[in-house]
């Protein structure tokens, strides 16, 4: 049980706005538990500027040195972790990134308890807490700025330039959309429903995907493509959806159905290294291809899609991809797809997903650090603790004390 939390001011670069709880749900936070010392660090690059805490009267303080509980978003720069101290934020760790190895390998010798968004999970083993969801908006309308930049038209706003998701939506709103554009969504989970929103928010249709690959609609449509529609078993038995997910080898992609009919393809879905990829070099070269657009919102370069050649930024979302040649080019170059493959697109509506994010925290999460932990919640997203290496991650002993 924690009694003094403390938000820390993001400090990785390129810097994050995103915060863990926004300014009146630190007030609701407050409010709820009077017996909690709730503080916020200054910062000056956050969403939130100091002064809406302010208003909220949430303490503002310099330094974390007194709390017990530290929470931020991004992995926490090594000269920022306080010795002793338990820190709760996205670690990107449990896969053993290269890039995060020296931080925890950090926590262990400060002794630092490391607790784990990711890992939060409730009864069922289900994620309470993510940004998936904003991606999919994000990248969603990202789709159609390419698609912009792609024909030449005037840009749309970029969305971190956007106060919210509202004024967002309200530039979509005011570009023409072509009557027969055909829009290809893998993948249905919190990533695709985000998308999805942005989508139906403009008007685009829903259509399933057997009419998508046969019939022409008069509007602008789009079909959400699940596994059993674009993956067969390579020994010619019946698709069974339950295997699949549980080892996809042994199976072919007929993705590329889908590629000949849409201009615009979201890519939203979870991909397993041990499937097969879903478009490949060779089948992006076939004159039969109609993308215009790939929006990897996924981002997993090197991973089921071949145009996916590297991970693009906000400030440079797009690229061209050449299809004859398979690298890459200006965006709009006769005979290319223009890429989206921004690997942080929540940072592009910060205050939208740290609202989202903050309510989830609250509801879910925050009663088990304050009171009881009944299904074990804290423990299972525990990493590290007081410097050691918890039972269910043991195998992380020798990355953690690998070579930097």
């Amino acid at each position: 049980m924690y009694k003094k939390i403390g938000i820390i001011r993001e400090g990785k670069q390129p810097i994050d706005r995103r915060v863990p709880l926004p300014p009146l749900l630190c007030r609701e936070v407050l409010d709820k538990y009077p017996d909690l010392d709730l503080v916020v660090q200054h910062s000056p690059t956050r969403a939130y500027m100091d002064a809406e805490y302010e208003l909220e009267e949430v303490p503002l303080v310099d330094g974390l040195d007194d709390r017990e509980l530290i929470v931020g978003v991004k992995e926490v720069p090594i000269d920022m972790l306080l010795p002793g101290k338990s820190y709760l934020f996205f670690s990107h760790t449990i896969k053993k990134q290269p890039h995060n190895r020296k931080m925890l390998r950090t926590i262990m010798d400060r002794g630092i308890t490391l607790i784990d968004h990711e890992l939060l999970t409730d009864g069922k083993g289900e994620r309470v807490l993510a940004f998936g969801r904003w991606a999919g908006v994000v990248g969603s309308y990202n789709a159609f700025r390419a698609w912009q930049l792609h024909h030449g038209s005037p840009d749309l706003e970029p969305a971190n330039e956007c106060y919210d998701r509202s004024e967002m939506e309200r530039h979509l709103a005011m570009i023409p959309l072509r009557k027969d554009l055909r829009i290809v969504i893998t993948g249905g989970g919190r990533v695709g429903k985000g998308a999805m929103e942005v989508l139906d928010h403009r008007g685009v249709k829903r259509v399933d995907p057997g009419p998508f690959l046969t019939e022409d609609f008069g509007t602008p449509v789009y079909c959400v493509v699940g596994s059993e529609h674009m993956y067969t078993r390579a020994d010619g038995k019946p698709f069974d959806k339950s295997s699949f997910h549980a080892d996809p080898s042994g199976h072919d992609s007929t993705f590329v159905q889908y590629a000949h009919r849409a201009h615009i393809y979201l890519a939203c879905h979870f991909w397993d290294p041990r499937g097969p990829k879903l478009l490949t070099a060779d089948e992006l070269r076939d004159p039969r291809i109609s993308l215009r657009v790939i929006a990897d919102i996924s981002c997993d370069v090197g991973g089921p899609i071949d145009s996916t050649l590297r991970s693009t930024t906000i400030a440079q979302p797009m690229m061209g991809y050449d299809k004859r040649t398979a690298t890459e080019c200006p965006v709009g170059s006769p005979g290319s797809i223009t890429v989206m493959a921004v690997d942080n697109l929540p940072c592009e509506l910060p205050r939208d997903a740290s609202e989202a994010f903050g309510r989830d925290l609250i509801d879910h999460v925050l009663p088990n650090f304050l009171g009881e932990d009944p299904t074990g919640m804290i423990d299972r997203a525990t990493i590290v603790r007081k410097g050691a290496l918890t039972e269910r991650f043991l195998h992380l002993v020798e990355y953690a004390q690998g070579d930097v």
